[in-house]
């Protein structure tokens, strides 16, 4: 019986957890995309980039499936997107064609990022009322990343004024429904 109850205790405490885990594999790819990025692998950059996608929306599904969300797993959340939605996609265009502007670009990739905590933590210390306020970092980081597949096609500029966007999408405060 001691050990069936063990048994039963352990499972409850990995099911607890499954989110979080999915959460820390959204973080590792973000992570592993910088790495990759800053050695000049800019397309398994944007791969892991997207799979980190992935991860974060499975993390959301898992946590309300199991009714295991959390003001932990919420903050994880956020600390997880940041790596793979705000630094990761500025820094693989920084990489891929804004390094080109020098200061300016240089600066809107930091800008970006910026965008991207601020609308963080406004999501953070906000109810959820089926909207979101601005545009989530996850879509934009998405967005950010698929563009890098159009450099070899478009001008330098459009790469600058889609981050530059991006970022004031972020921060502004239009209502999108959430699905």
């Amino acid at each position: 019986m001691f050990l069936l109850d063990v048994l039963d205790q352990t499972i409850k405490k990995l099911k607890s957890q499954t989110a979080n885990v999915m959460t820390l594999i959204n973080l590792s790819l973000g992570g592993f995309a910088i790495v990759f990025g800053l050695h000049g692998n800019l397309r398994l950059s944007l791969l892991l980039i997207f799979i980190a996608a992935l991860a974060d929306r499975f993390d959301g599904m898992i946590a309300r499936k199991f009714n295991i969300e959390s003001e932990l797993g919420k903050q994880l959340d956020s600390m997880s997107d940041i790596i793979s939605f705000g630094v990761a996609p500025a820094l693989l265009l920084y990489q891929g064609i804004l390094h080109e502007f020098g200061g300016p670009g240089s600066f809107f990739t930091v800008f970006y990022i910026g965008c991207g905590a601020f609308r963080l933590a406004r999501f953070n210390i906000t109810e959820s009322n089926g909207y979101f306020t601005g545009l989530p970092i996850t879509a934009a980081g998405c967005l950010a990343t698929l563009s890098f597949l159009a450099i070899p096609y478009l001008p330098p500029q459009t790469f600058l004024f889609t981050i530059i966007i991006l970022s004031f999408l972020m921060v502004s405060t239009f209502r999108l429904k959430k699905v």
